[in-house]
């Protein structure tokens, strides 16, 4: 069974509970979400999701979409493995919001963070800076050592400095979804989401804890 599927933030906003408290929330449009490949293999089961229209495609994506049966130009493609596959669960078919999450559900949320740019230390790690006194004037967002002395001789890797920020893989776990929209195919959950509006997210459900014995 489809434990996922893809959307779109379209943004975030405010709603209160039933004890009246405000929570922040966001609003995602997961639909529709079309089935574009199944794999059920003995020991390997995948269903392949699409979503979203594009104008142009390559000839080797409308190939694939044809064979799945359908004339939409999606433009993401995905791919979920899977424990089982339903039999309502063939390429060309559509999959509803409604069947795979329900208000109160655990979910958890991956997008890819708004790009920073280059940054320094200061707004990378949040490093304090240097004296801002005694003439140091250009000293105040910088690094400072990086290095060691002769031993080891070099920087070690992982080490924090300015560098690219943002424009990464965030996954944000424990969700809960507040409401779903058939009609719309619009999820509400409580929380913030990483990722521009009309950012691609990937919605999915938490797994089960286990008790540990």
């Amino acid at each position: 069974m489809i434990q996922a599927l893809l959307g779109y933030k379209l943004g975030q906003s405010q709603a209160f509970d039933e004890a009246g408290k405000r929570i922040p929330v966001t609003e995602i449009l997961a639909g529709p979400n079309w089935i574009t490949e199944v794999e059920n293999q003995e020991h390997f089961k995948s269903i392949q999701l699409g979503f979203g229209t594009i104008k142009n495609l390559s000839k080797a994506e409308i190939g694939h979409l044809k064979k799945a049966g359908l004339e939409q130009k999606l433009r993401f493609l995905r791919s979920f493995t899977v424990s089982e596959i339903a039999e309502t669960e063939k390429p060309g078919s559509q999959i509803a919001v409604e069947s795979v999450f329900a208000a109160g559900d655990t979910i958890r949320v991956t997008g890819t963070s708004k790009g920073k740019g280059f940054a320094g230390v200061v707004k990378r790690h949040n490093f304090r800076g240097g004296p801002r006194t005694h003439g140091q004037s250009d000293r105040e967002r910088a690094p400072g050592s990086i290095g060691q002395t002769t031993t080891p001789g070099r920087v070690y890797k992982g080490k924090k400095m300015a560098g690219r920020m943002g424009n990464d893989t965030v996954t944000v776990r424990n969700l809960k979804v507040v409401a779903v929209d058939p009609t719309t195919h619009h999820i509400t959950i409580k929380g913030l989401v990483p990722g521009a509006i009309n950012g691609l997210l990937i919605i999915s459900k938490e797994p089960a804890k286990t008790k540990k014995a």
